[in-house]
């Protein structure tokens, strides 16, 4: 009884030399495209890490205000001893600091390191390691 392989047989042509100069340039193209990857979603999450930063910075600033006129309303209600104009303030006062927090807290979610991870550049060089261990066999 005669066994007969199910696969056609490959036959290539090429001597190792040659192989292994394919393989030598399939990888260094590889490289090549996932440093270029690695940079496009670097400058990505650049842009987002710059836009929480703005988000902190201006969220900062208006918690700020709304601290001095929290204070300006303290004064004011003190000095005129119930007049409407402390009520004013402290309303304001709490309205800014309440957009102040808020701000700050949509920064600060931003820049969550999970936020801020590569995926895309990850998954693709595991893709590459798995693509190397075969052509490696």
């Amino acid at each position: 009884m005669e066994v007969r392989s199910v696969m056609p047989a490959h036959h290539d042509d090429r001597t190792l030399g040659e192989m292994f100069a394919g393989l030598s340039r399939d990888f260094k193209t590889l490289v090549q495209q996932e440093l270029q990857l690695a940079r496009i979603e670097l400058s990505q999450k650049a842009v987002t890490m710059r836009k929480g930063l703005v988000l902190m910075v201006g969220g900062g600033l208006l918690a700020y205000g709304g601290f001095l006129a929290i204070i300006a309303g303290i004064v004011l209600g003190l000095v005129a001893a119930g007049l409407p104009y402390w009520l004013a303030a402290l309303v304001a006062g709490v309205v800014l600091g309440g957009l102040g927090y808020l701000l700050v807290h949509s920064g600060v979610a931003s820049l969550r390191p999970d936020a801020l991870t590569p995926h895309h550049t990850i998954d693709t060089l595991k893709e590459d390691a798995q693509w190397l261990r075969t052509q490696a066999k």
